[in-house]
């Protein structure tokens, strides 16, 4: 039997290889031959160390690199003793032991055989730990499946148990595979061997854990392969609405990340596609991009049409054809009527459903305040009026004040208590209603002579509601004469007011409380009541007018100037040079209301036609009064009567001012300092009630 060519080769260059490295370090330490010795030595053992690291072929490898490592032990020990006999005999042995083992030509061949004349004889193998079952029982088709899995030399040693087609497909399979070895888990088996298996991308391929079932073990030693290359092409040409969502919407950097699409409903008679999703995981809370959600559902976005609503890790987004809030609601006495617990329609929402606010709180035994604000002409005296309404339908007395004259408060005067429009009159109508918290303490009620607070609803209350409107409070905030009283009297009353049945309802364009808000103020009103926001003209004025009524401001829409739905293409209008489509219509009465737990809804309040003259079918037929004992508590006072008329202790004031300044002696100033003539008199003069004061206040300081 022939020794191979390669042995031959191997045991031929040990032999000629000895004499160098005893010549080497004893003839010239310094030179060539010994220093190449030394470098192919260090080789070898960094190879030996790298293979020392590895995972597979650790023993293969570290022998493969054996000669050079020895061979530089050999050289060190020539360097280190004196003589040639033992370098020698160090040599020699290292020749023969390379000769006998012959490391490199016995790694390379195949299944590690012994070189020829060396094969020892033939002997009975030991019995493998587990078999591999010759027939279990599978059916063709798992068998096939194994063939190509055996082929692949089963990818992370793992063997194939059970193989379910899927029905309708080709290709599309899932696998169950375990390890081989029993009670080891399966190691690096990934999608690209299982890919490489088949001859799929590696997209079609799915790995996931198995779950213990009765009779059938799980965990880390079982896994679930699914291979689904007709599916995944079918879901790419025509995918259902839940493919689309997952792969569009509910993917990382999706419109809504992490979601999943539950159902999806048309309703043709509203023209409206509701989308009802949920979160994958309950505890996450929805993140949603409504133009991102509209753009990977191919879908026009138009912030006029589409509307989301979130409840816990739900949420619902509402897609309409045309923009829903872009009618109006009419009003009726029936909408207005107030409940049992003071609740009355006040608008619609954008799913059409009745939105109520309230006039009392049932609960609290109290009135309702109300806080409006929103730009001039948003619709905030239009809900005046159905406010009004409902609280006069609900029994209830109404005073009005606003800072300027117009032709609807004109109209409302009609049919409520009171109405006037300056900052004097709202000064006087809060010092009356500030009066009366006092006044209406000391009634006492029939049943038993002993005074109460209001309770709403109950007939033996000797006192009815009374609700007073301050429109444009802020600009009243900001009068020089009588702003500072009129802001402290608001501040009051909203503390105060409540238990003794009167509510406050504040109207204005700004939320901030250098426009006239203290914080109290703004917490009173917002805490009990039901806020409405109205166009604020910015996202910032708006979130800071729910601010304090929800968890999450930014929650919050923002009202556009006008609803106007695109059309056509924008960049092929800008290209032939037309003009943009005006089809715009007005957000006036649309309105954000905040409900009791904290979710805004975007609604359009209901219409009181002013110009019809229709208001009196949404009032009573009779105007509610306040009872004659408080108007006479209140004359006692002085604070009825007329409000309207001028303030005369300004006007006392004013001249008592010409009096101080005739008798007030003359003192020189220097060129250039303060406002007079040569003489040194002021030529200040108090022509209105307002500039006496702000002289009184001159005077003080100097």
């Amino acid at each position: 039997m022939s020794t191979p060519r390669s042995v031959v080769l191997e045991r031929l260059t040990y032999t000629l290889a000895a004499p160098v490295l005893v010549c080497a370090p004893n003839l010239a330490p310094d030179g060539i031959t010994n220093s190449a010795v030394l470098v192919a030595g260090a080789a070898g053992a960094f190879g030996t160390i790298r293979a020392a690291k590895g995972f597979e072929g650790t023993g293969r490898k570290m022998m493969r690199w054996s000669p050079l490592v020895t061979a530089m032990a050999v050289d060190l020990a020539a360097l280190a003793t004196p003589g040639w006999g033992w370098d020698a005999l160090v040599a020699a042995g290292w020749a023969a032991a390379g000769c006998a083992v012959t490391p490199l030509s016995r790694t390379t061949r195949r299944r590690n055989r012994p070189a020829l004349g060396h094969t020892p004889a033939p002997r009975a193998l030991p019995a493998p730990t587990e078999a591999a079952p010759v027939d279990d029982g599978a059916d063709a088709y798992t068998r096939g499946v194994r063939q190509l899995w055996e082929r692949a030399e089963n990818p992370g040693a793992s063997r194939v148990v059970h193989v379910v087609p899927h029905p309708g497909t080709e290709h599309d399979l899932t696998m169950l595979v375990r390890a081989i070895e029993p009670g080891r888990p399966i190691e690096r088996l990934n999608v690209d061997k299982v890919a490489a298996a088949f001859g799929v991308p590696v997209s079609d391929v799915r790995l996931s854990p198995v779950k213990q079932q009765p009779g059938r073990q799980g965990g880390p030693g079982w896994l679930e392969v699914h291979v689904t290359p007709d599916a995944n092409q079918r879901r790419m040409a025509a995918p259902t609405p839940e493919e689309r969502w997952i792969d569009r919407v509910g993917r990382p950097g999706g419109g809504a990340p992490g979601s999943r699409l539950v159902s999806r409903r048309r309703d043709p008679e509203r023209g409206v596609t509701f989308y009802e999703c949920a979160m994958a995981d309950s505890v996450e809370l929805p993140r949603v991009d409504l133009a991102k959600v509209c753009r990977g559902l191919d879908i026009k976005y138009d912030d006029a049409c589409t509307f989301l609503m979130v409840e816990g890790h739900k949420f619902l987004i509402s897609i309409f054809d045309r923009p829903p809030l872009s009618r109006s609601f009419p009003a009726t006495r029936e909408l207005l009527t107030p409940d049992a617990k003071g609740m009355f329609v006040c608008g619609m929402s954008f799913a059409g459903q009745p939105v109520k606010s309230m006039i009392w709180q049932h609960d609290k035994n109290a009135a309702a305040h109300g806080l409006i604000l929103g730009v001039s002409r948003s619709g905030k005296t239009q809900y005046f009026a159905i406010s009004m309404a409902a609280a006069s339908l609900g029994g209830g007395v109404i005073w009005l004040a606003t800072v300027r004259r117009d032709e609807k408060t004109d109209v409302l005067g009609e049919f409520i208590d009171r109405r006037g429009s300056n900052a004097l009159y709202m000064l006087r109508m809060l010092r009356a209603a500030k009066a009366l918290c006092e006044i209406r303490a000391n009634m006492p009620w029939e049943f038993d002579g002993k005074p109460h607070d209001y309770k709403p609803g109950d007939p033996r209350c000797p006192y009815s509601l009374l609700l007073v409107y301050a429109d444009e409070f802020m600009m009243a905030c900001n009068d020089a004469v009588y702003g500072r009283e009129i802001q402290t009297l608001g501040d009051d009353l909203t503390v105060t007011g409540l238990k003794y049945g009167i509510g406050f309802f504040v109207a204005g364009q700004s939320p901030f409380a250098h426009n006239g808000f203290s914080t109290e103020m703004k917490d009173n009103l917002k805490q009990n009541g039901r806020p409405i926001i109205f166009k604020m003209g910015s996202g910032p004025a708006t979130r800071k007018a729910a601010e304090g009524c929800m968890e999450n401001v930014y929650d919050v829409p923002t009202i556009p100037a006008r609803y106007a739905g695109s059309e056509g293409s924008a960049l092929q209008r800008v290209m032939t040079g037309e003009a943009d489509p005006e089809d715009g219509v007005s957000t006036g009465g649309v309105a954000i209301i905040v409900l009791d737990n904290g979710r805004a809804v975007l609604m359009r309040a209901l219409y009181a036609d002013f110009d019809a003259g229709d208001l009196h079918e949404l009032f009573p037929d009779e105007i509610n009064r306040l009872t004659p004992h408080e108007i006479q508590d209140l004359e006692a006072r002085d604070l009825w009567g007329d409000w309207n008329r001028p303030d005369e202790d300004l006007e006392d004031l004013a001249n008592d001012l010409d009096e101080y300044e005739e008798d007030r002696p003359k003192r020189g100033r220097g060129k250039g300092k303060g406002k007079g003539d040569r003489n040194g008199r002021r030529e200040d003069v108090a022509t209105t009630a307002g500039d006496a004061l702000a002289l009184v206040r001159t005077f003080d300081r100097q």
